[in-house]
Parts: C-alpha cells; structure tokens; sequence
C-alpha cells in the first residue's frame, strides 16, 4: 500500500505569523506590501508543489493598544482577492485561497469574486470562511456592536447556501454561443436563486459563468463547537489550530464523525494543522535561530497578543501571577479556550503567557530537515492531520528553507509529490466537484471543456 501523502499550504499572513518575523536578519520588512516580494515567493512556492498559498486577511487596523501597533508589520496588506489574481498571473498549479467575512460582506459580491478568481486562475481558488470576531471591524463596517457568536454562526451557514446557489446560477453548458443564430446562452440553463432567510436576501442569478472548479474549494478555520459543526457541513479543508498531538487526533476524529453522521464521506476533507517551521542544519542551530526569533518580540506585543486572544484587556493582570478566571466574551471561543487551558496545564504566569502569545505558542516544528521530516510523518499516521498549513518564521530565507530542504526530504521518503497531480486545486487536494444543484444533467461539460 502506498504511503500516505501530505498536503501543504502556506500560511501567508501575507507573509508571516510570528510579531517578529520582520525584525529577523536577513527578513525582507516590507515584504507584506511589497509586490514583487509576494509574487517572488509564490514562484518558489510552486517550486516547492505547494498546494495552496493561504492568505488571511484583517479589516482593521485599530486593534490593540498604539505601544503594540506600532510594532505590527500587520497594519498594512493587500485585500486579498486583489493580490491573488496577481499572483495566479505568474504561477500554473498554486492554489490561491482568501479570507472573506460572512459577518460584513455581501453574498452577491463574495460569490461573485471567488468565481472571477477561480476563471482567472484556471480554477485555483478557494474560500477561506470566516465569521469574524473583532469588534473594531465591525465599526468599521457601520456596526456599533459585535454580532454575537452563535448569531454569526447561523448567518455563515446561510451565507454559505446563498453564495454556492449563486456559483450554481449557470449550468457548466449554459453558454452555447450559437453565432448562425445569435443564441449567447440557453435560459433553460440559467436559475434565479431568489433566496429569502433569517439574514440574508439574494435574488441572483450571478452574472458570471459557474466556476472551474464547480465551486472554489471551501475552507474553514473555526474550532469552537459551532465552528467545527459549520466545517463539518459545508468544509473541504480546514485551518486547524496545532496544539498537541493528542488533541489535534481528537479533533480529527470529532470532525470525521459529523461528517458521517450528516452523510458525507470524510475523504472529501483535508484538514491542515498550522505549524511555525525553523530548520537548521542541526537541532541546536534550529532552537538557536527560533530563541533569536522569540527574543525580537517586545513586550508590548505580547501582551496585546494575549489580549486579543482572550478578548479581554491582560493589560490590567498581575504580570507574575496565574491567569485569573476569564468571563466569556463576544471573540474567538475557541482560541481563548487553547490560551485558558495551556495557561492552567503548565501553571503559566500572566507574563509566560504573553510570551508566548506575542511569539505564537502553536505547533512548531524546529529541527533538521530529517527530524521535521519525522514529526510530520507521526502526525500523519496517527491521523491528526492530512498535512500542514506552514508558517515560515521569516521571508525570504524561512521559505526557502523548507522549499530548498524539507520538502526534498519528505519527497525522498515518498510523502509529497513530485509533480502536481492536475491544475486545479480539487485536483491536487484529491477532492470532487461538486454537482450543480440545480442541473444534475450537465450535459455537454465534459466534451466542451467548460464553460
């Protein structure tokens, strides 16, 4: 039987995770809006057969304190939906996944874009759904007040149905294009959506053919209750937090098992740990370079990290004393709890935890290229994960790092393709395209090559 394979994303945030990636020797500071910087290193991406770049995105700047803003490499990058068509100008096979809000923007425009982005790219793109949880996005949207959570929740999945019925507007053979008789399209094969819900009303039908890909590939990263049950309905790959083994198995498992339990076959889900990656020729170099990493976050940006991840000001704690008891509140459940529970596991002070908030206390995987090789390997087999989503600890040289050495590595030991197994990113994920919902007879799609 064959080995089982990764899958690899790049998280780019544009570019980094870690506060202090910027401040690192050799970084490239204005890689996050620079643009030959990003399009260099989507080229070496897809050297590398990445399947996808991994772009987050932020709708607001005033998140934290100024001490700690100022700080930030973060205040300024580009929407992602404008950079990706970009980056698919200068690559083939590179998946290109963008974070779009459920919360603020509307259905019609989101579908509309992902299906722009996926024809542009030759069927590449993906959604990366997300509710989100920062208060002083909402302001900037007209919103006095955050949604609250199970609210935001209910309105993604409704979401979700609005825009896949826009992306099913069009049958794939919608457009027959008879010149003799003036004939654009068949209206036999077009459907008004005129969806009416709890949020949202959307007449439709979109004004652009349905995608490549059927649907851009659907991606989540919530982890809370409600995240996972939304990921479980509607996901194809999910962002997941890396943590412990053990935990990563146990949400592995818990994702699979809704999956069955709503009738959907798990193989249709990738589900992608992030992992902050340092190599070094050897383990004490690898540990050196990520204690230099660490050392370059101040501690104001620790402390504002911290804080965003409990949705509370840490500001007022008592640095050298355990993490009081947290209320709940409106942010990220699920990122709160991770902070809440390592605090009580390792009996962190107040200070501890903001160290490693402002460093990024997730998985991270420091060693040689054989060692990562090795922790990968284990996380795979003991079905934690279906790959990574990698945060390269600085730009440029943390990506060719692991381009230049790792992956060669895991390609050595029969892990990771050699060559991309198709062009689109259904194809390299290993995943289906969805039917149309609303024409199940697609006849002519296969013979026309599209629409």
């Amino acid at each position: 039987m064959a080995a089982r394979q990764l899958h690899l994303g790049a998280f780019m945030r544009p570019v980094g995770i870690h506060t202090a990636w910027w401040r690192y020797p050799g970084a490239w500071p204005d890689a996050n809006f620079n643009r030959d910087h990003l399009l260099r290193f989507a080229r070496k991406l897809e050297q590398g057969r990445f399947d996808a770049w991994f772009m987050a995105d932020h709708l607001s700047v005033l998140n934290m304190p100024m001490a700690a803003l100022k700080r930030s490499a973060t205040v300024t990058s580009f929407d992602p939906l404008t950079l990706l068509p970009a980056i698919a100008m200068v690559t083939e096979h590179l998946g290109l996944i963008a974070t779009a809000s459920t919360t603020f923007e509307p259905p019609y425009l989101i579908a509309r874009r992902f299906a722009s982005l996926d024809h542009l790219s030759g069927g590449r793109a993906g959604w990366n759904l997300v509710t989100t949880s920062n208060p002083d996005a909402a302001r900037n949207f007209g919103m006095t007040e955050q949604m609250e959570h199970g609210e935001r929740y209910r309105r993604a999945r409704e979401f979700f149905d609005v825009v896949t019925g826009l992306w099913d507007s069009w049958a794939d053979d919608a457009f027959i294009r008879d010149v003799d008789n003036g004939v654009f399209f068949d209206p036999a094969r077009l459907h008004t959506l005129d969806h009416r819900g709890e949020f949202l009303s959307v007449r439709g039908p979109l004004n652009i053919a349905r995608p490549i890909q059927g649907w851009p590939v659907i991606v989540q990263a919530g982890a809370s209750d409600a995240g996972r049950q939304l990921a479980a309905e509607t996901a194809e790959v999910i962002f997941a937090s890396g943590g412990r083994l053990a935990d990563a198995q146990a949400f592995y498992a818990d994702i699979h098992a809704r999956m069955k339990k709503l009738g959907r076959d798990p193989d249709h889900m990738k589900i992608l740990p992030g992992a902050l990656v340092v190599v070094g020729d050897t383990l004490a170099e690898a540990r050196k370079k990520r204690e230099l990493l660490d050392s370059l976050v101040h501690p104001d940006s620790g402390i504002a990290s911290l804080s965003i991840a409990l949705g509370c000001d840490a500001s007022k704690f008592d640095l050298d004393a355990p993490l009081p008891d947290i209320p709940e509140t409106n942010a990220s459940k699920s990122g709160r709890e991770r902070v809440i529970a390592r605090a009580r596991r390792e009996n962190l002070t107040v200070r501890e935890l903001a160290r490693i908030a402002g460093s990024y206390g997730g998985l991270a995987l420091v060693g040689t290229p054989a060692t990562i090789a090795d922790e990968m390997e284990e996380w795979l087999e003991a079905r934690a994960c279906d790959g990574f989503n990698i945060m390269f600890p600085y730009v440029p040289g943390g990506l060719d790092d692991f381009v230049d050495r790792v992956v060669p590595e895991l390609q050595r030991r029969g892990r990771f393709r050699r060559e991309y197994e198709g062009r689109t990113l259904r194809e390299n994920l290993g995943l289906p395209r969805p039917e149309n919902r609303f024409f199940r007879d697609q006849r002519g799609f296969a013979e026309a090559g599209g629409a």
